[in-house]
């Protein structure tokens, strides 16, 4: 799924329509009735870790733009939200997955309503699937045929039809309202406020390394992109445990992690693509074998994981034993 840096972007592609009104509504949502975003203003956008957050008020509500809106609207008259660029993972396939392949809303028997009918304060929140984009004033379309032979586009879950004439189109992404977004800026990668002193410490458990990098408490907005990069980066192997490497150790690895995140927004916003060293590779930089197992805890979530078995060496004990990896 997208992680933060592109949902960053994605953020850039909404910031010129704040402050317009949407005209016209559409899309395959079943989770919301999209129909609520009629005649509403698109006030505000933030980003928490992989979420995407819209604010929307009454059209007659007023619309001065926040200090962050105004960076927002700069960055993308620089050119960070070319329409052409729809935010999706570039080392991932395109956004022309057949449907069964994205993220699926469960069905309700009503759908939830912006909070006071959309009054001020209502946020519709955006979690966005494997294949999980945002496209400004173009859609997306299909450059293959799907798992059954059909040339079909993709379904908007939402599209949002300003005034203005142009248009935002959501693809693959759970939606609902909440009254305020859900955020804890001290354990975003990507914010100012990230609490280095707090990653460390859920750092150092006796977990492996590469199920603690996930934890959204603590590393909100890291993927599993960025999780295989900086262990390859601080040469870690992804199953060593936090409690017996050294604090210089993860220091460093948490450097990569801000660091590798940060560069990636910067290639993003400059519409570059990413170039990964181990993720999905068949070979490291220096030419070595990679491997490759699906890893997580027990009963948990297990994610691909790709490390280089001589640039990582092995720090392991207990159960951590590589031997149990599925190669």
């Amino acid at each position: 799924m997208p992680e933060g840096p592109s949902v960053r972007k994605f953020q850039l592609l909404t910031s010129p329509f704040l402050g317009q009104v949407v005209a016209k509504v559409g899309g395959s949502s079943r989770k919301i009735n999209v129909n609520d975003l009629n005649a509403l203003r698109l006030q505000d956008s933030q980003v928490h870790g992989k979420n995407l957050y819209l604010s929307f008020v009454a059209a007659e509500a007023p619309s001065g733009p926040t200090a962050e809106e105004t960076v927002l609207q700069r960055e993308a008259a620089s050119g960070a939200s070319s329409p052409a660029q729809g935010g999706q993972e570039q080392v991932c396939a395109s956004q022309t997955q057949p449907q069964e392949d994205e993220l699926q809303e469960l069905p309700h028997s009503r759908s939830e309503a912006p909070d006071a009918a959309g009054g001020p304060g209502s946020w519709l929140r955006f979690h966005f699937g494997l294949f999980g984009s945002v496209r400004a004033n173009e859609f997306s379309r299909a450059n293959k045929a799907n798992k059954r032979g059909d040339w079909k586009d993709p379904v908007p879950r939402l599209v949002l039809h300003f005034q203005s004439g142009g248009f935002l189109v959501f693809y693959n992404c759970r939606m609902h309202w909440c009254s305020s977004p859900r955020a804890d800026p001290a354990s975003d990668i990507l914010s100012v406020e990230f609490h280095r002193g707090r990653a460390l410490d859920a750092l150092c458990a006796p977990d492996p390394i590469c199920y603690t990098l996930l934890d959204q408490r603590y590393f909100s907005g890291l993927g599993n992109i960025i999780k295989n990069e900086i262990l390859y980066l601080a040469k870690i192997h992804p199953l060593t445990r936090g409690s017996v490497l050294a604090l210089s150790d993860l220091e460093r690895l948490l450097d990569c992690a801000i660091q590798f995140s940060s560069a990636w927004l910067h290639s993003k916003l400059h519409g570059k693509g990413l170039h990964p060293q181990i993720y999905q590779k068949e070979q490291c930089p220096l030419g070595h074998t990679v491997m490759k197992g699906t890893l997580g805890p027990s009963g948990g979530f297990k994610r691909l994981t790709w490390w280089c078995p001589q640039c990582q060496p092995v720090v392991l004990s207990g159960d951590g034993d590589p031997s149990q990896v599925t190669e």
